[in-house]
């Protein structure tokens, strides 16, 4: 998350939320960021810091960027991918050899009711089916996630 002060590893999670089931459809919700890259649509998505767990962070982010917290369906996605380390502000921190960040990506499944929020570092957040969120997705990673997570669910 921006302005995080805990000092992050060179590991940055994905998190997907969807809602939905597979007699009805499932959508899947994407964000617009806030920053000077305000065209970008994303998933959640922020680093690991020293001593947790990817899937402790991707909680976290998930509660910093949505206010969504409490026990939830968590999927654990096989895709990921890397991200060059330069783009991000600890990078100096990492030593010298770390040249690429991790992205390990993960679903969350968003109850009936529940409302998403915004955090400052995005700017609006919409539910779309899976072909308008991949259409609206920037990155390769996210769509790769996406993919992976609609996949999971219409024919798991």
């Amino acid at each position: 998350a921006v302005g995080e002060q805990a000092m992050r590893t060179p590991v940055n999670v994905l998190v997907l939320p969807f809602r939905g089931t597979p007699e009805a459809g499932f959508e899947y919700g994407v964000f617009r960021r806030a920053d000077g890259d305000a065209a970008c649509w994303q998933a959640v998505a922020g680093g690991v810091e020293v001593g947790e767990t990817p899937r402790r962070a991707a909680r976290r982010e998930l509660a910093e960027e949505t206010g969504l917290t409490g026990a939830r369906r968590w999927i654990r996605l096989d895709a990921h991918a890397t991200v060059p380390a330069r783009v991000f502000r600890d990078w100096p921190s990492w030593g010298p050899g770390v040249y690429v960040v991790r992205e390990l990506a993960f679903g969350v499944e968003v109850g009936e009711g529940e409302t998403i929020g915004l955090s400052g570092e995005h700017l609006a957040f919409e539910w779309l089916t899976y072909a308008q969120a991949r259409e609206r997705l920037r990155w390769d990673s996210n769509r790769t996630a996406l993919w992976e997570l609609n996949t999971r669910l219409t024919e798991g």
